[in-house]
């Protein structure tokens, strides 16, 4: 028996960490859609054409080391407003949320227009500045050079371009649960989630 859950929101909300441990808790497969956006994005900073990019992507290009790296990220956004690019990758999404014992995607427009019908569907967010707080540490964790306010505006720059686009904006279903975690820790967010979620499942 097959039961999606649609995670959406904003870069750094913590909808990914959140995805990941629902998974895992309801014994779900888990998608980060964000990840075949990126990877056309990758593919289109190597020079191919995004389109083509999208209609060719093989799983092995999900497995690329440098879809983390912020000039894919960026380029990933800016594929995702290509109406021909979301047309190609709706039928990888659609089928693995149709998928027998459960299935989670977190991106933008899963509970508004992958997954439309999802009996699930949550909404999490953050403030842009404790957003940007984490991808700051989260960057120089890594190593990368950057400082707090490039991050915040590079944030900003995105979430305008990703709920402004004509193809699928980012905004809430409206019948999603909204989960604000400017000020909640992972435990209290998953918590929440779960929760949520089997709220949904009764």
């Amino acid at each position: 028996m097959s039961f999606t859950v649609a995670i959406d929101g904003p870069a750094a909300s913590g909808k990914g960490t959140i995805s990941r441990a629902v998974a895992a808790h309801f014994g779900f497969a888990h998608l980060d859609t964000g990840l075949l956006y990126r990877a056309v994005g990758g593919r289109m900073l190597d020079g191919l054409d995004p389109v083509e990019a999208a209609e060719r992507l093989d799983p092995a290009d999900l497995e690329r080391g440098d879809l983390r790296r912020p000039e894919v990220a960026q380029a990933a956004s800016r594929v995702a407003a290509i109406p021909e690019v979301r047309a190609a990758l709706v039928d990888f999404q659609r089928a693995f949320a149709a998928r027998a014992g459960g299935a989670v995607l977190d991106g933008r427009d899963i509970g508004t227009v992958i997954c439309p019908e999802a009996p699930a569907k949550l909404f999490v967010t953050a403030s842009d500045t404790i957003r940007a707080e984490r991808r700051y540490r989260e960057l120089a964790a890594k190593g990368v050079e950057t400082t707090f306010d490039a991050v915040l505006a590079e944030m900003r720059e995105r979430d305008a371009r990703d709920s402004d686009r004509a193809a699928a904006p980012l905004k809430p279903a409206e019948d999603a649960v909204i989960l604000d975690t400017s000020q909640m820790s992972i435990d209290e967010a998953v918590a929440e989630a779960v929760a949520a979620i089997e709220a949904r499942r009764s």
